[in-house]
């Protein structure tokens, strides 16, 4: 975020995943850095670059265009994997993964719902549509078979693919910037 405080632009990260850089130094999370002109200011590992002054808009600055080649790795370490939900495969660092029924079911589930608790009921009835229910509506899936799946997909995809945080006692979350 950049301000106007008392006549003077500053930046703060307000605790981005991957961090703000100012003039080449990573700054600290939730801190004011007061800006001056032709400040340089990076953006999701340098995918963004933004130059800073106080100049007024008709004046020109020069930019430095990235090298589609640099793009292309700066791309590769934000994105690790991608989906494709009509074939119902990920690719992880280059490597197609076919997803399992409820792997896919799983994972869509929670990725509809980036950054929001997903609770196990929830989880229950779209993974295991087909299962009895029992006495409450819910299908008969116990949370070990659940714990199972979140630890197949953890194993099989790697563990930092998804970021996928348990709630105690209530549901899954699946936390992306």
């Amino acid at each position: 975020m950049i301000r106007k405080e008392k006549e003077q632009a500053v930046l703060y990260d307000m605790g981005s995943r991957h961090g703000t850089e100012l003039n080449g130094q990573r700054v600290e999370p939730h801190t004011p850095h007061k800006l001056q002109s032709f400040d340089i200011i990076k953006l999701a590992r340098g995918m963004v670059v933004l130059h800073f002054s106080y100049l007024f808009a008709d004046q020109t600055l020069e930019f430095e265009p990235i090298s589609l080649t640099q793009q292309f790795h700066m791309l590769e370490e934000l994105e690790a994997y991608s989906i494709n939900w009509e074939k119902r495969e990920c690719t992880v660092n280059g490597q197609r993964i076919v997803m399992s029924e409820k792997e896919y079911g799983f994972i869509k589930l929670l990725t509809d719902h980036t950054n929001q608790l997903v609770p196990f009921d929830e989880i229950k009835k779209t993974v295991w549509p087909e299962r009895s229910q029992d006495a409450e509506g819910l299908p008969d899936v116990s949370m070990d078979e659940l714990n199972a799946l979140v630890y197949r997909i953890r194993k099989k995809y790697g563990k930092d693919t998804f970021m996928i945080s348990a709630v105690r006692g209530s549901g899954y979350v699946l936390e992306k910037d």
